[in-house]
């Protein structure tokens, strides 16, 4: 018997029953239309082929389950070390603000502008304070009365400046200056990014020798001979956020009634942790 299609589809069938035949009756098999231009080939040979690639495919998957159940397991133990430290914020942010109104929108943005330009000329003479402009919006202020008739009276804007420095005492006496127009919003203290990175490099050093040490110590307890690392994670915890000075919003003072404040940044623990698991080998 020979058909005239070289590949067997398991989804879609070559060939099709005419009809449910008799008892007694054979099928009969017409052509299946995709198949014309394909070479015929004996069935038993299709079938045989089939066989034989089936049967690989079971070897090799029965050779893999053998090497896998071969494969020699050990102990295994999961623990973590971590290291701390406490830190100077050496980095000072404080945020300075100007609040104006006036009835036409244009002069008062105009009023803002020219204030937070004189804030950031005055910084100039800081140089190891970073002052930069932040956020500027303005606000329509209606009548008193609450009716679908009430009208625009003013409008009312805010800016901001703000100021960055690891030098305390030089951003103390410029907060102080600009305090003669400006209102002091807040203050928070940090740990800067490069200060903080240096420290990470040495604690994670640190963490990982610890790691070490003690994996070592879990190997002679076990009177193992050896052991070998399996996995290892490092995280970081503390120091992310700054921490701020809660205070309300100065008033704008005279410069000779704005002494310049003294600010102490405050500490942060930074903590480096190291977890993972080890194989004990007797």
């Amino acid at each position: 018997m020979y058909l005239s299609c070289a590949k067997i589809h398991l989804h879609q069938t070559l060939f099709e029953e005419t009809v449910v035949p008799a008892p007694g009756s054979r099928w009969k098999l017409t052509e299946h239309p995709h198949c014309s231009s394909l070479p015929d080939r004996p069935l038993e040979k299709i079938m045989s082929a089939f066989s034989l690639r089936l049967a690989t495919v079971l070897l090799l998957a029965s050779t893999a389950l053998t090497a896998m159940a071969e494969t020699p397991t050990y102990q295994r133990v999961d623990f973590s070390t971590e290291v701390a430290r406490e830190i100077a914020n050496d980095q000072l942010n404080a945020t300075l603000s100007i609040e104006l109104s006036d009835k036409n929108p244009g002069r008062l943005a105009q009023q803002l502008t020219l204030a937070i330009n004189d804030a950031l000329k005055k910084s100039d003479a800081y140089p190891t304070v970073k002052a930069s402009s932040g956020n500027q919006q303005s606000w329509p202020i209606y009548g008193s009365t609450i009716t679908s008739s009430s009208k625009l009276e003013s409008w009312r804007g805010r800016s901001e400046i703000r100021l960055e420095s690891r030098d305390f005492k030089a951003a103390g006496e410029l907060i102080g200056l600009l305090q003669e127009k400006l209102q002091l919003n807040g203050i928070s203290f940090s740990v800067a990014p490069d200060t903080r990175q240096k420290l990470e490099d040495t604690l994670t050093t640190e963490a990982i020798d610890n790691f070490r040490t003690r994996a070592d110590t879990i190997r002679k307890a076990w009177n193992a001979k050896n052991f070998k690392l399996v996995q290892m994670g490092i995280g970081t915890a503390g120091g992310n956020m700054p921490q701020p000075v809660m205070m309300r919003a100065s008033k704008v003072m005279d410069a000779e009634s704005a002494p310049s404040p003294t600010f102490a940044g405050g500490e942060t623990r930074l903590t480096i942790n190291v977890s993972g698991s080890i194989e004990l080998q007797p």
